[in-house]
């Protein structure tokens, strides 16, 4: 039986999806935006360079989503009449009106913190102990950011500024995990 006076409950979020389309969808949708065409495996690629840092997708969800957005007509889709037959795919003109309003609606969702030290700490694990290990996983996560952002200065705006935010995440994640260090 859950104690309200032992844990503090969350608000519920409004949705920033639209019915038909999911955070999924759009990072389908952007990344074809910037690499077109391209197949799911393609996307898995670039989303283990880019998105996954910050919004992790299964990659079999990229296949499926794919297949769902073309069904949808945001995207086309086209097969290749040799070798693996792979399936690439382009964004349609609907594809990148949604995309396009997509970016361009406001959003009042929060980050969602995904994170197994703030897990085990909230469950009771020892501060100590969790603090070690979390510091250095975010230590070397903030050594992989700013070698990124050294090597693309010529990148676009929005994936510097993006790139900036996992950088300030980090800095704070180091500077909570060394204070609870410190604590012993």
């Amino acid at each position: 039986m859950v104690r309200p006076e032992r844990y503090v409950p969350y608000a519920t979020l409004p949705s920033v999806s639209s019915p038909r389309l999911t955070e999924t969808s759009y990072i389908v949708l952007g990344m074809l935006d910037l690499a077109e065409p391209a197949s799911p495996y393609d996307l898995k690629q670039f989303a283990q360079l880019s998105t996954n840092y910050f919004w992790s997708v299964p990659h079999t969800q990229l296949y499926t989503e794919c297949a769902r957005l073309a069904d949808e007509g945001l995207l086309d889709g086209s097969q290749e009449q040799g070798g693996r037959r792979r399936r690439t795919y382009s964004l349609t003109a609907s594809g990148r009106e949604a995309l396009d309003r997509w970016r361009e609606t406001p959003s009042a969702a929060l980050y969602e913190l995904r994170d197994i030290g703030t897990l085990k700490l909230f469950f009771g694990g020892d501060p100590a102990l969790i603090a070690a290990e979390q510091l250095a996983a975010h230590e070397q996560r903030l050594k992989v950011y700013e070698e990124m952002r050294a090597a693309i200065p010529g990148a676009p705006r929005g994936q510097l500024l993006a790139l900036d935010c996992g950088i300030g995440h980090e800095r704070e994640f180091i500077r909570f995990w060394s204070g609870l260090l410190a604590e012993g």
